[in-house]
């Protein structure tokens, strides 16, 4: 109370009438009546921390919003009022309620032209939790006057010069110090190299925690006595992290192993937990530009940690006594004497041979690709003309782990899924998924990732499955089946030929998913040429072994290995990075081998044993990041800059001395796990970058073996009983498989394990309270993955530390809330939201000074000052149509920036005038970061052509450092002429009116892998494809464009796609064979019976007959789409053979059927036949007179007609459909 009366005074003596102002006389009295009507026993120093206490504005204002904050570092609850008197103010919130040791913001937003002064009023009290914010202005007007604290909050009108000043000076932010980024250069204080600082397996915190004490001596002002202790146990910490890096490559007996390992246990944790104390500390210090990144620490940093001098000496005790138990347990003497259980580990950089993170080894199973393609293939009787073959098969691929099982699924899928199927799944299941979420995701691959199974129970799945496979061919696989239950009657037959395939390790379950033991394939091993085969090529590149190596040890190697790929592979991987060239490698690797287990096949657990030996010859920092993969769940497939991103946000990857920030250094290490067959690349593009990867569920068992050992990580998946909670969780993954998983986390957060947790990762199906978590003030990484109709993230804010925000909503109506601020997080680095019903960008969210990777896929424009974010990398899915002209302009001052995504999406018709001008304002922008952007995509969310036409110049986009560019949203006339430039540009994607000169101009680009091409013009052209020296992947979308191949055009071509108006291109026989393996064609139908209605649809048989006379081993497939841009059922089977039976003739040539159902198109109209129809109806008369009358009767019965005329008369009868 005598503060608040204090501050009244304040605002009296600041009167701008001299008469009002009080004298000393009466500021006395008033202090004196405050002493006798506040007993003493009610004075509270703990009150509502108000900053600023006035707000200096300047005279000549416009509209502007100010920041005012509440902060509650009490046990209590405080209800707070703002009144103001003056309508040119107004605050938002103007009431509400602060929870203890938290902090609310509250926005002052005034009118222009303001000359006023006036001062805001702040009540605030001690309420019940319990108390509702629409009570609070009842409860507070009930309140003895003299329990409510009432402070001014001045506004003072001055110059614009002092208001700037003084603004400056009373406005405070919470700003972590630089040294938190693991981009900032290492503190070397207490570190012997800058890789030190990095957090691993095997020290911990320590090299973190060592960087930030030497940054915590260097920038802040603290008391001597503190100062000291800080040094003095930095110095043993230092020597403990020594100790801590040798421990894991000793050979202990068991006595000391149990001692070490305890030891070596307690220090780790010690070291999570001094940090998690510093971190908090320095989160409260603000920088400047003369300490070192901190500011003098003020009393309120004080006040947040009022035992610090206390807390110090606490950890001082802490590190003495593990000292001593360093002592007691002989640790120097143990390590020091104990011999190495892995004298060396990988190569860290392996120069002398590719990669082979790119490389598909498929050796030995081309034969039972096509032994199952051909099982597909064959019906019922075996004489090729019966029904059998279009009967629902249900085939199981059986066989043990690591034997290949899903890349034998994935390929007969690929070269199956082409244009012979209406509807393609591939599905991952793995031991703890139940069956509503096997159909649910089937259902999601059939009609998209909007689809929310939530609120249907499984009959209800299954019933809406089964409409959707009604009358309709479809490929199906199902990867990893442990219980056969999960497909019991989800699969109804039909006479549409469809494929089911299930992978499975149990025999049982093989036998009882496809019900025909004729219908099981067990998966061979390979045989001794195809295991040397593959072993050597994963070595050396090439089939051919090294001449040094005798031919015993590698035959032994072989053997120990026992046909198994994922063996073969994983010790090829070994030796490749220890360097083969050494016997010595080859020696070590046989009698590691030899020792582990007797015989030639290796069992499952022996297999586990191999791939742990290949585990043991990682570098701790690669064993530290392999680890932090198994929070994913079994088969999910992991975005490549996700997990990078994480790893530097966990500080497991810092930058490096040698020219190589962060990013770059983690690539090096996802390239080096993948080299060691750890983890496996899923995509790769054609600049032959890795976009994502997987873990084979081998792997993946054995990694969080290692992770539970290590208290690495609690990953709570319902696959397997977590048994017991570690004391102090530092990382928690969970999926929430059952209500098992809940009832774990339950324990988990009851139990206190939760509270210093660093990552969370959470795979939701919505049992689960997100509150729980942003109640951690420790997490650094906050991954959430949601299946809910409602997301509240506000609180979000209060995760100071938080480096990494990933957020997906799969559901198109979730409900998202995010934080209407975002300051308080100024540790910052990767905000990624993906949901389209997110609130416009957060306020604050420009205020980030770390942020690299922006990316918030809604409708919502730039964020206004989007130039004041600096460091920003990737900047991705913005509404351009939302965004002003100066703020897109404002793109051009983010001169960092490599990555720009941008949408168009206007849900009105604008004004061309201002479309222009907005794209003329992204043009600017775009030439001023032409030193930095490596990709530029346009294209995504757009809902019109966007206007370019001052794009086209030969000097209008400069950027000649682009790799990927994406302007197919772009209204270009032509292909412009500064592409040709772009010599760095691998990928490019755009669409003209006409096609003109625009394939010479990208042809000579020499790092050009792959062409996306489409012409929406009328113009009949031809063009000749010359050039493209590294072009892979060729995508033309030119109906009216002849295309002629040139002798030695695109010498390393791996697929082509192919839309035409049934024209025989030239030139495909100089098409490069050796390398050639995919062939789509697309054929749009044109409007003249000639050209459309050949006989017996000859014009897609002939391209297609040309293509395969002269590529026989590339997989073609061929589609039917219309002008308007739907697809025709499919017209053959795809892959190496074509299969067109005469029953699949004749639905091709009626068009709608039931074997080939019609797909979504537009209306149908009943109408006579028309002209082409008669055409076809006359080819297909011509073609059954030709054919036996029993194959006719077989042929029409299946079909429901009773012969040739029967098939004509239902013809004229049927409505005519989109087909015509």
């Amino acid at each position: 109370m005598q503060l608040t009366q204090c501050m009244k005074i304040a605002a009296l003596c600041r009167i701008k009438e001299p008469t009002y102002r009080p004298s000393i006389s009466d500021i006395t009295s008033m202090l004196m009546r405050t002493e006798t009507n506040v007993d003493a026993a009610q004075i509270n120093d703990e009150m509502l921390g108000i900053e600023p206490l006035t707000l200096m504005l300047p005279s000549e204002l416009q509209k502007e919003t100010y920041e005012v904050k509440l902060t509650n570092e009490t046990n209590d609850y405080y209800a707070f009022i703002i009144e103001t008197h003056c309508q040119q103010y107004h605050a938002r919130p103007d009431q509400g309620i602060v929870s203890p040791q938290s902090n609310c913001s509250i926005q002052i937003t005034i009118q222009e032209q303001s000359t006023t002064n006036d001062d805001f009023v702040v009540k605030s009290t001690i309420v019940d939790k319990d108390l509702r914010a629409e009570q609070i202005t009842q409860y507070m007007s009930k309140k003895d006057p003299n329990e409510v604290d009432e402070v001014p909050l001045v506004v003072v009108i001055c110059n614009p010069e002092t208001a700037e000043a003084l603004s400056k000076d009373h406005h405070r932010n919470f700003h972590p110090p630089q040294s938190f980024s693991s981009y900032h250069p290492t503190n070397m204080r207490y570190l012997s190299r800058p890789s030190d600082r990095a957090m691993d397996l095997a020290t911990g915190a320590m090299g973190s925690l060592l960087h930030k004490l030497g940054e915590l001596l260097k920038g802040c002002n603290l008391e001597d006595s503190v100062k000291k202790d800080i040094e003095s146990f930095s110095e043993e910490l230092t020597n403990m992290q020594v100790v801590l890096r040798k421990l894991p490559d000793l050979h202990l007996n068991d006595q000391d192993y149990y001692l070490i390992k305890r030891w070596a246990n307690n220090v780790r944790e010690m070291s999570y937990d001094i940090e998690d104390f510093v971190d908090g500390f320095l989160v409260h210090s603000e920088p400047t530009s003369d300490a070192g990144g901190f500011r003098v620490l003020t009393h309120r940093v004080f006040k947040a940690h009022p035992q610090i001098s206390d807390k110090i000496k606490d950890i001082k005790k802490q590190v003495q006594d593990e000292i001593q138990k360093r002592q007691e347990y002989n640790v120097d003497n143990v390590v020091a004497n104990a011999p190495a259980e892995i004298t060396d580990t990988i190569v860290p950089c392996m120069s002398w041979v590719p990669s082979f993170k790119h490389q598909k080894d498929l050796v030995g199973i081309e034969e039972q690709i096509n032994e199952l393609i051909k099982r597909f293939s064959d019906d019922g009787d075996g004489d090729g003309d019966g029904d059998g073959n279009v009967q629902l098969k249900i085939f199981s691929i059986y066989g043990s782990g690591g034997l290949g099982k899903t890349t034998l699924g994935r390929e007969v899928y690929d070269r199956l899924k082409g244009g012979q199927f209406h509807l393609k799944a591939f599905i991952s299941v793995g031991q703890s998924r139940d069956k509503k979420d096997l159909i649910g995701d089937i259902i999601k691959e059939f009609i998209g990732d909007n689809f929310n199974a939530k609120n249907s129970n499984e009959e209800q799945l299954i019933a809406k499955l089964q409409r959707l496979l009604e009358n309709k061919r479809y490929i199906i696989v199902i990867d990893d089946i442990w219980d056969s239950n999960i497909i019991e009657s989800v699969f109804l037959g039909n006479n549409c030929a469809s494929r089911v395939v299930i992978t499975t390790r149990i025999y049982s379950v093989a036998i009882a998913c496809c019900k025909n033991k004729e219908n099981v394939y067990e998966m061979r091993r390979l045989n001794e040429q195809d295991s040397k085969a593959l072993f050597v090529r994963r070595i050396y590149g090439t089939e051919e072994a090294c001449n040094d190596v005798p031919e015993e040890i590698l035959t032994g190697i072989l053997k120990k290995c026992g046909g198994l790929p994922l063996a073969i592979v994983s010790i090829a991987s070994l030796l490749r990075a220890k360097d083969p060239r050494q016997r010595s490698t080859w020696d070590y690797v046989r009698k590691s081998l030899v020792a582990m287990f007797e015989g030639d096949n290796p069992t499952l657990k022996e297999m586990e044993q191999i791939l742990d030996l290949s585990y043991r010859h990682l570098p701790h920092h690669l064993r530290t990041c392999l680890l932090s993969v198994c929070k994913y769940r079994e088969d999910h497939e992991i975005e490549k800059d996700e997990l990078l991103r994480q790893w530097i946000a966990e500080g497991f990857v810092i930058t490096t001395t040698h020219g190589l920030d962060a990013e770059d250094v983690a690539e090096d290490y996802l390239e080096e796990l993948i080299n060691m067959s750890m983890i496996q690349p899923e995509k790769i593009d054609y600049n032959n970058e890795v976009l994502s990867c997987r873990v084979h569920d081998i792997v993946l068992d054995l990694i969080r073996s290692k992770a539970a050992q290590e208290n690495f990580c609690l990953v709570i998946d319902g696959s397997k009983d977590v048994r017991q909670t570690p004391e102090k969780v530092r990382r928690v993954s969970v999926h929430f498989h059952s209500e098992m998983d809940g009832r774990t986390l339950a324990v988990a957060a009851t139990s206190g394990s939760l509270a210093h947790v660093r990552s969370v990762t959470l795979f939701s199906r919505g049992r689960y309270d997100i509150n729980s978590f942003l109640a951690l003030k420790y997490v650094r990484v906050l991954h959430l993955e949601d299946r809910t109709s409602k997301l509240n993230l506000s609180s979000i804010s209060e995760l100071f530390l938080l480096r990494y925000l990933k957020i997906v909503c799969y559901f198109f109506s979730t409900d998202l809330e995010l934080p209407s601020r975002f300051e308080e997080l100024q540790e910052l680095e990767t905000i990624d939201v993906r949901s389209v019903t997110a609130s416009s960008v957060p306020q604050g969210i420009v205020s980030l000074p770390r942020l690299l990777h922006l990316s918030v896929g809604n409708f919502s424009g730039l964020p206004e000052g989007i130039s004041r974010l600096k460091f920003l990398r990737t900047l991705g899915c913005f509404n351009l149509a939302a965004t002003s002209v100066d703020n897109i302009k404002c793109l051009g001052e983010l001169t960092n920036l490599r990555d720009l995504t941008i949408c168009w999406w206007r849900g009105y018709q604008g004004d061309p005038m201002d479309t222009a001008m907005q794209m003329e304002a992204l043009r600017s922008s775009i030439v001023c970061l032409s030193e930095s952007l490596r990709s530029l995509i346009i294209g995504p969310g757009c809902n019109i052509q966007l206007p370019v036409h001052d794009w086209s110049s030969a000097r209008s986009l400069p950027v000649r450092n682009l790799r990927k560019l994406d302007l197919t949203s772009c209204d270009f006339d032509r292909c412009p002429g500064w592409i040709s430039e772009l010599h760095d540009l691998y990928s490019l994607r755009i669409r003209v009116k006409e096609v003109a000169d625009g394939v010479s101009i990208v042809a000579e680009l020499r790092s050009l892998a792959y062409l996306y091409l489409k012409c929406h013009g009328e113009k009949e052209e031809e063009a000749v494809i010359s050039g493209f020296q590294a072009l892979k992947h060729l995508d033309l979308n030119c109906e009216k464009l002849s295309l002629t191949f040139q002798a030695g055009a695109m010498p390393r071509l791996e697929k082509i796609e192919i839309v035409t108006g049934y024209v025989l291109p030239r030139g495909i026989e100089h098409l490069p064979t050796c390398t050639l393996r995919q062939i789509c064609l697309k054929v749009v139908d044109v409007d003249t019976d000639e050209q459309r209605y050949n006989p017996l649809i000859g014009p897609m048989f002939d391209i297609q007959t040309v293509f395969r006379r002269h590529h026989p081993r590339a997989q073609i497939t061929n589609e039917r789409i219309s002008r308007r841009g739907w697809r025709y059922p499919p017209l053959m089977n795809g892959g190496g053979t074509t299969h067109l039976n005469n029953a699949s003739l004749i639905g091709n040539i009626l068009g709608a059927d039931n074997t080939y159902p019609a797909p979504c198109g537009p209306p149908v109209h009943t109408q006579r036949v028309s002209t082409p129809r008669r055409a076809r109806l006359s080819c297909l008369q011509n073609k059954l007179s030709s054919l036996p009358t029993q194959q006719i009767a077989s042929i029409t019965a299946a079909r429901g007609f009773q012969g040739a005329n029967k098939v004509t008369d239902e013809v004229q009868e049927e409505p005519c459909g989109y087909n015509d």
